[in-house]
């Protein structure tokens, strides 16, 4: 009797765990595109904390601007997080890959700092050889010998 409660218990928690929390959404945001979303949501609050004043300037609203950006409305993000949220594994690889995304292009945008730096630095040093060359004295051209 003790071994078939277990069983039944058992079985109880592997079906409640296999239970669908909530419903998939028909408008749903496919995940490849809500990756996208939350990459570039990333990266616009990321710039919203370094350069909030130029953004006020442009008059930007970040969010707002990736839901025009991707064609979706508040709502239909919303729903679509909440259905992925409810499914851990799934929500746990859009972040996995919007993390990697972010990384890639951090990678990328120092390499181009640096051939950017490597080439500011070989400019400043042909303008100082050019700036030392001028302060040299030139030589001194003696007069001509001939009548």
């Amino acid at each position: 009797m003790k071994r078939f409660r277990i069983v039944i218990l058992v079985l109880a928690c592997l079906t409640a765990c296999g239970e669908k929390l909530i419903e998939q959404p028909e408008n749903l945001i496919p995940k490849d595109k809500m990756v996208l979303i939350l990459r570039d949501m990333a990266l616009i609050n990321a710039a919203k904390g370094a350069n909030l004043g130029i953004l006020k300037d442009n008059a930007v609203e970040p969010t707002r601007y990736v839901f025009e950006k991707y064609g979706i409305d508040s709502a239909q993000f919303v729903v679509s997080d909440r259905y992925y949220a409810s499914l851990p594994v799934e929500y746990e690889a859009i972040y996995t890959e919007v993390e990697s995304s972010l990384d890639a292009t951090r990678i990328e945008l120092e390499e181009e700092k640096k051939i950017t730096d490597s080439l500011k630095l070989l400019e400043s040093k042909r303008t100082r050889k050019t700036v030392l060359d001028s302060l040299k004295p030139s030589p001194i051209v003696g007069k001509d010998s001939l009548p």
